[in-house]
């Protein structure tokens, strides 16, 4: 989500965070489980000491914010999912195409996932397929990613979770998301007690890179 970060941060201070397990955080030998990336955020909360709290996450991170809500924490005020999993228990060509750019990173492999994930139509920045290669060629890291599918496969569908979210929420969904498909958005909608639902045309799953501008004025709008 790094192209919104220069919209959201002229209103909001914003914390973009690395999950434990990807990028250059920590990789510890440990179940990857959606509960165990809730606890490691919420610890994150608490240690940084923040009273008001907007989360924000897409796809895996979606799933995790939700994850988070559900507790119902007081610090966390309001929530923005993206394309979020944890309803999608079954794989789909462009995920399956993303989980062999993890295990085998490079630069053929990473740029046809981004492009399946993008649309063909869409440029792919150098840049974020540098950075992907990056992340998982470092110790543990495709551990990590095999972990985490495990992880989410074998947990239960989040749609009783769900239902115990208090707060304000707001659900993004691409119409051309070939990733986890928006058909999988009625059900986590309507699962959410005070939901806002948008769809963002022409958009597959990453729809904070393909418009960020109007991607940052949904968000602003809804916080």
């Amino acid at each position: 989500m790094v192209s919104v970060v220069p919209f959201l941060s002229k209103k909001y201070r914003v914390i973009a965070v690395d999950l434990i397990g990807y990028g250059q955080s920590d990789k510890p030998q440990v179940d990857y489980t959606p509960e165990f990336f809730r606890d490691s955020i919420l610890g994150l909360l608490e240690t940084l000491s923040l009273e008001k709290v907007f989360m924000i996450g897409t796809s895996l991170g979606g799933e995790i914010v939700a994850e988070c809500a559900a507790t119902q924490n007081s610090t966390i005020k309001k929530i923005v999912m993206v394309a979020p999993a944890g309803i999608m228990k079954k794989s789909t060509p462009v995920l399956d195409a993303y989980t062999m750019a993890a295990l085998y990173p490079n630069h053929e492999s990473v740029k046809t996932a981004y492009q399946m994930m993008m649309g063909e139509k869409k440029e792919i920045s150098s840049q974020s397929v540098e950075n992907f290669i990056s992340n998982m060629t470092r110790p543990n890291s495709k551990m990590a990613f095999l972990s985490t599918l495990l992880g989410m496969k074998n947990s239960p569908v989040i749609t009783e979770k769900l239902k115990l979210i208090k707060i304000p929420a707001l659900l993004i969904w691409g119409d051309a998301d070939k990733m986890i498909p928006i058909e999988y958005s009625k059900e986590f909608a309507s699962s959410i007690p005070d939901c806002n639902f948008v769809v963002m045309n022409g958009c597959g799953h990453t729809p904070y890179e393909e418009k960020p501008n109007e991607f940052s004025k949904i968000v602003l709008d809804f916080l």
